[in-house]
């Protein structure tokens, strides 16, 4: 961690020549368009000491093409089969050469600003591995599309609230590179949790600052989208969860059993209920039917959730028969 440190230099020391500072890696899989913006986000960062390491993911439409055409010495295409996103960012972070890496996905973007902000609160900061800061979801209506300030989480509480939820989205962080290699960088193992995996790895290990500002988008939009499977996350997110105390099992002391029940299969409990009142009942079924194999839950969990056991049709008939009227259930609400 000390020679990455040491690397770390201001934002516009020796122009754009020479070895970059931050190295931006961006998989793309079909993303033509929106990968025009999302590299453009990068070239318009006010931080010229950096490359882009686009991974094309095997695609199959015109974004090799966009690609190759933006003329930037800094952005370098790399071209592999189609493997997945994390086989795409760890081929990123194998070729990376900054002392700091930022991921961005193809169809997201930053505010111009955005890497020397987080670039020099990790530079004030010499102890942290990883700098965040807030974000906004652009796309999406009421509340969850408004602009979003994550709080300090350098707290005693970090790992709590941590192995809870992922706490911000990919794009909204900066961290050493070689903090994410000692981390060894993204699981194939569970593909819609594999940041959530990496961070808390990392966080659990290092300190992290806060920059309390709104400088990372994410873009929703219609299509497919690696977050629009409610069974699959929850699935992969309990997996991680489970994969990352199994490697720290200090934590089961620290936190207790109860609490860390509570953050685990209770948080699949809370995706159910997400699912279920969502109108999602396949999805609420098998995620019922785990939280149940685990045994968590209280007695008016498991009066919803044992119709889960029931033949389908069943099951959707007598949702349809309560479905009126239900009363609020405290775990609908995600947090952000």
């Amino acid at each position: 961690m000390n020679e990455s440190r040491e690397k770390l230099l201001p934002a516009h020391a020796g122009g754009d020549a020479g070895t970059p500072v931050i190295s931006v890696i961006m998989p793309n899989y079909n993303g033509g368009a929106f990968l025009s913006r999302a590299i453009e986000s990068v070239r318009g960062q006010s931080f010229n000491r950096l490359e882009l390491i686009l991974v094309d993911d095997g695609s199959d439409d015109d974004s090799l093409a966009i690609a190759h055409a933006v003329g930037d010495a800094r952005v370098r295409v790399i071209e592999q089969k189609h493997e997945g996103v994390c086989a795409a960012r760890n081929r990123g972070i194998r070729e990376a050469r900054g002392a700091c890496i930022a991921f961005l996905d193809s169809d997201d973007t930053w505010a111009p600003d955005c890497l020397e902000r987080l670039h020099d609160a990790l530079s004030r900061t010499p102890s942290a591995a990883l700098a965040y800061c807030g974000w906004q979801n652009v796309g999406l209506a009421g509340e969850r599309g408004e602009p979003y300030i994550p709080p300090d989480y350098e707290i005693p509480e970090k790992m709590e609230r941590w192995l809870q939820n992922c706490r911000w989205p990919i794009h909204a962080a900066l961290t050493r590179t070689a903090a994410i290699r000692d981390a060894g960088g993204f699981n194939p193992q569970f593909p819609t949790s594999e940041d959530f995996l990496l961070w808390l790895k990392i966080v659990a290990r290092h300190p992290i600052v806060r920059v309390p500002e709104v400088l990372a988008f994410y873009f929703h939009h219609e299509g497919p989208r690696a977050t629009a499977n409610l069974l699959r996350m929850a699935v992969n997110h309990l997996g991680a969860q489970e994969h990352f105390l199994a490697h720290n099992p200090a934590l089961r002391t620290t936190l207790g059993a109860r609490k860390l029940r509570e953050l685990t299969v209770g948080e699949m409990l809370r995706r159910g209920y997400q699912c279920y009142w969502g109108d999602d009942l396949h999805s609420a079924r098998a995620i019922f039917r785990q939280v149940m194999k685990r045994g968590y839950g209280s007695a008016t969990d498991w009066k919803r959730m044992l119709p889960a056991l029931l033949p389908w049709r069943l099951h959707r008939w007598l949702v349809g028969r309560h479905s009126s009227g239900h009363p609020e259930n405290p775990h609908h609400h995600a947090s952000r």
